[in-house]
């Protein structure tokens, strides 16, 4: 396995990953409509992601599956709640969401990473194939950044002088 097939499986994985993320926050926060709406706009852009490395990937003789199909439930899903979530100890729902937008943030921000580097090994192979998937998907990456930032600093100011 090289190092193009290895960033190609760790940002397919990550790009599931904040579909998941997205699945759950957009659940969680569906009274937040700006949230519930924009996070259910932007899976759909990590669904579609998702799609284009599997389609990339078979090129360089992976098998990368598609797109999450949405959150976990019943059981499983109370057992992935944080263990305070779990035994009824819940912070404050603008906590929630702060830290949700972080988790979004964060995980947008380790998928761009891949994309840079996807695009870098793509320009140095001169492989079309790589930098286009790259110039495709990364600028959306970074708008789900930037959204999840955006709402940070908005909601951050409100919610932590409340407690």
């Amino acid at each position: 396995m090289n190092g193009t097939t290895l960033t190609l499986r760790a940002l397919h994985h990550g790009e599931r990953s904040l579909v998941k993320e997205l699945s759950t926050v957009a659940d969680r926060h569906r009274t937040e409509h700006e949230v519930h709406h924009v996070a259910k706009d932007l899976l759909l852009w990590s669904n579609d992601h998702c799609r284009r490395l599997a389609e990339t990937g078979r090129a360089y003789g992976l098998d990368l599956g598609g797109p999450h199909e949405g959150p976990p439930t019943g059981l499983v899903s109370a057992l992935r709640e944080e263990p305070a979530e779990a035994l009824g100890h819940r912070p404050e729902p603008g906590l929630i969401l702060l830290r949700d937008l972080r988790e979004l943030y964060l995980g947008a921000a380790g998928n761009s990473v891949y994309w840079e580097m996807l695009a870098q090994a793509g320009q140095a192979a001169r492989d079309d194939r790589l930098t286009d998937l790259a110039s495709f998907c990364h600028p959306r990456t970074l708008r789900q950044m930037r959204w999840a930032n955006a709402m940070i600093k908005d909601l951050a100011p409100q919610v932590l002088t409340s407690l």
